[in-house]
């Protein structure tokens, strides 16, 4: 799973379970289809500002000169103006649906005079008032920063809603509408759009901020929070970091607008002149103040750019930004969303400091072309600005960015009351009988059943207050060279049964070497646990053992061993051995990122036909032990990730993550055949370019000091599947290669469709580029080779298994991304190594790659 599909798999359990219902009929509402173009040539006018005279709505047309508009609000006309043209009045029809085309008469035209107009725009930055005044906010969007101050603080109250868009009553024959009549009983109206909803999912956070310039610390408060809705069979503290982070708050005064799990080139950016084009549009009253109106459009509608408005007071010298208005072209390579909303409104301190009052976004989404479309609202209102030294100095010497309190879930009504800054619709507020009733129609109700095992890999037993979840679902039957076809069961027990000790295992058969797998996991956690053991923080102490095979040369860092979606191998995957493992493991995870993983493991490997154990003198070995204590210290500053029963999976990879691991088992001890003295390094982080897309970046090192057999020599993790697996290589065969020193590095590019945006016909695809370079260089001491060191255990004959020359190994790969916005393709080649017999010097790879 990668880190957008939490989101994509609650947007298909409501279109799964409610069904797919077309939009049709017409509310008490105003809808504005209309075209703005050039009265003399009749090419279409692109980002011409249109306004409903009388309210503070209004748009932009997009690059065709087309726009839209759908709203409730009271106005009188329509009024439409851009740079080089007369402004416009058009009256339309209220309460109705108007098909428009609007034509605009160039500056200073007479209406004999021809005059031929060139079909694209001379845009030019030079003399240009707009750029100028452009540069002056620019100069000045630090100097107002409410946190140039020693402390800073506010109140803050946070909505997040998800709902079904444009949600109209039709009559309707179908069996799917008998079935779900009620709904319309909870449909309401978008304050903004005017659109109908259905409210699927509410959460609300009640906080306090607090701000210290020295030492640099800025904590939230969390004290109350309130959640309901569809997605409450997920983890429901993820599915809230994962709203947060697509929603999040916008800052334009920045370089980059990190949003949708992207990153906008901001306005007021360093390089906007070049990105943008800007236009001193109008003057316009904001909240009962005239105010200047700068537009900006991209210059490449295609990529990660805003289209939108920035209002600055008329007599204001110190160029204080009131109001901020945003969208996205409709051409943007950005999947999923078809309009954007958003709006930040900003009052001045006695000081000048820059108060933020409100952020109000908004975004209309449809998955599926022609299926039931979706709206996301984020609404945060901000009060209670202070500059004075917080009371609560306390929170600051606490770790991680936000601190929730205990009781924070457990606010009673009046608290809302005191602290809710946004009105809650009819719907909004009950979800929860949405939800129960949904659950009384048999469709939804299994239909619910069956996504979430598929989703959660588990199925509770019990309907409610579940003491022992099977699971995980998808590692019940897959298949290996040695085992033949494999089948598995499992499950762990839940905090409805003991909120600290936790129990987890599995049993597994392979049919072809008739043997029988087991693990058996008890763990004591020091912390209370909501449902499972994994939940972050983690404290606790945990003894397993385990019998199952060992898959030399591979490493599953992001799923199971025996995922049946990895059965499907390129070489065949018989270099393995059985694995007994009796460990007892510490875990400390602390919120500011650190954690802790110290262990003590006994362990036996045992041969097999394809992997023996055989001495430099011809001694044969059934098996080997060791007894062995490894320390396991891990960074992650700020990392945030979608939390499941077995593991966790990258919400986003901006947070840096280092780690380093030490690994001893001294000769002798409890048996121990051979010395191991190990040590990994590891750095990965994820580097954005603004308008250039990103890189992840991943560097590995590691070593070993000490006389060691090969099963516990540095093997590089080779991916014998044809899909695409982080920090693997898609070329290597499973122990090619044998180090007892190496360094490693996996480079990915992302472009997001920097070429594609701008080749024709092409960019309607919306596909985007991505490069990857990975590689390894390493070596083998002769005190670590078979060759030259009979105590050791020979390679295996058929593993081909060699130390690497005097050059390291790579391969390259390049791919088109987001085919039909899930698919990625890349062909892989390998650049070294090329005559080693067996092995694939390219082949083509594949992912599910769900992203915006």
């Amino acid at each position: 799973m990668n880190q957008s599909r939490a989101i994509h798999y609650i947007l298909t359990l409501m279109l799964m379970a409610i069904g797919i219902m077309e939009a049709a009929g017409a509310g008490q509402r105003t809808e504005i289809v209309g075209l703005v173009r050039d009265s003399v040539t009749h090419e279409p006018v692109a980002y011409a500002a249109i306004f409903l005279k009388g309210s503070d709505r209004g748009s932009l047309t997009d690059e065709n000169g087309r726009f839209e508009i759908v709203t409730t609000a009271i106005f009188t006309s329509l009024e439409v103006s851009t740079i080089g043209y007369n402004d416009k009045t058009v009256f339309v029809k209220k309460g109705q649906k108007n098909d428009i085309i609007i034509d605009l008469v160039p500056t200073g035209l007479a209406l004999k005079e021809v005059v031929v107009k060139p079909k694209k725009e001379k845009y030019s930055k030079k003399n240009n008032p707009a750029v100028a005044f452009v540069e002056k906010l620019m100069k000045r969007k630090h100097m107002y920063d409410p946190r140039n101050n020693d402390y800073f603080s506010y109140d803050k109250y946070e909505k997040i809603s998800l709902a079904l868009n444009d949600f109209k009553k039709e009559e309707k024959t179908g069996w799917i509408y008998k079935k779900f009549n009620f709904l319309f009983d909870f449909v309401d109206t978008s304050e903004v759009s005017g659109k109908p909803i259905l409210n699927v999912s509410v959460k609300e956070k009640a906080s306090e901020v607090i701000y210290r310039k020295s030492p640099r610390s800025e904590k939230e408060i969390v004290k109350g929070q309130h959640r309901s809705g569809i997605d409450e069979i997920f983890d429901e503290e993820s599915m809230q970091v994962f709203a947060e982070d697509v929603l999040r708050e916008i800052d334009i005064f920045g370089n980059d607008v990190a949003i949708m799990q992207n990153r906008f080139v901001s306005p007021l950016s360093n390089i906007g002149t070049n990105f943008y084009k800007y236009y001193l549009t109008d003057t316009i009253d904001v909240e009962g103040e005239r105010c200047i109106e700068l537009s900006f459009v991209p210059h490449t509608p295609e990529t990660f750019g805003f289209l939108g408005r920035i209002y600055v007071p008329l007599n204001d010298t110190t160029l204080f930004i009131k109001r901020v208005k945003l969208d996205v072209p409709k051409s943007i390579n950005l999947n999923y969303v078809q309009n954007m909303y958003i709006q930040q409104d900003y009052v001045k301190a006695p000081d000048g400091s820059r108060l933020k009052m409100s952020d109000d976004m908004i975004v209309e989404l449809q998955i599926v072309p022609g299926a039931q479309g979706l709206y996301a609202r984020r609404f945060t209102a901000y009060s209670n600005h202070s500059f004075a030294e917080p009371e609560n100095q306390e929170y600051f010497q606490k770790a991680g960015t936000q601190i929730v309190l205990d009781d924070a879930q457990l606010q009673p009504e009046e608290f809302w009351k005191d602290n809710r800054k946004s009105t809650i619709g009819q719907g909004e507020g009950q979800t929860h009988r949405l939800l129960a009733k949904l659950r009384e129609v048999p469709v939804f109700y299994w239909s619910e059943k069956v996504l979430s095992a598929l989703i959660t890999g588990y199925v509770p037993t019990r309907e409610k207050n579940s003491k022992f979840d099977i699971g995980p679902m998808n590692t019940m039957f897959s298949g290996n060279s040695l085992e033949g076809f494999r089948l598995r069961t499992g499950g762990i027990t839940t905090a409805n049964l003991s909120k600290h000790l936790f129990a987890r295992g599995y049993v597994a058969y392979g049919f072809k070497d008739k043997e029988l797998k087991y693990n058996a996991e008890l763990e004591y956690s020091f912390n209370k646990k909501k449902y499972h053991s994994l939940e972050f923080p983690v404290h606790s102490i945990k003894a397993s053992y385990k019998y199952d095979v060992d898959q030399l040369g591979q490493q599953y860092l992001f799923t199971n061993m025996d995922n049946v979606f990895l059965a499907l191998k390129r070489k065949k995957d018989d270099k393995m051995t059985y694995k007994r493992l009796a460990r007892l493991e510490y875990k400390y995870e602390h919120r500011g990122g650190f954690s802790l993983t110290a262990g003590f493991g006994y362990e036996k490997q045992i041969a097999t036909q394809y992997m023996p154990f055989e001495d430099g003198f011809g001694n044969l070995y059934r098996d080997y032990s060791e007894a062995s204590f490894d320390l396991t210290l891990r960074y992650a500053p700020g990392e945030k990730f979608y939390q499941s029963k077995t593991q966790r999976y990258p919400i986003n990879f901006d947070a840096p993550i280092f780690t380093v691991k030490q690994t001893i088992a001294p000769k002798g001890f409890l048996g121990s055949k051979f010395c191991i003295n190990r040590t990994e390094v590891s750095v990965q982080k994820r580097f954005w370019f603004s308008a250039f897309g990103y890189a992840d970046v991943l560097v590995k090192g590691g070593k070993i000091w000490s006389e060691v057999p090969y099963i516990n020599l540095l093997l590089p993790n080779a991916n014998l599947s044809y899909t695409i697996q982080p920090e693997s290589f898609a070329l290597m065969n499973a122990m090619e290669f044998a180090n007892d020193q190496y360094v490693s590095w996996d480079l990915t590019y992302w472009a997001n469709g920097a070429l594609f945006n701008r080749i024709p016909l092409i960019k309607y695809l919306k596909l985007r580029e991505v490069v990857s370079f990975r590689g390894i260089y390493g070596s083998l001491s002769d005190k670590n080779n078979p060759a030259t060191n009979n105590d050791l255990f020979r390679f295996p004959y058929e593993a081909h298994c060699k130390p690497m020359d005097k050059k390291p190994y790579m391969e390259i790969g390049a791919g088109i991304d987001n085919i039909l916005t899930f698919l990625r393709l890349d062909y892989v080649w390998r650049l070294s190594y090329r005559d080693t017999p067996g092995v694939d010097l390219s082949g083509l790879r594949v992912q599910l790659h769900f992203t915006f």
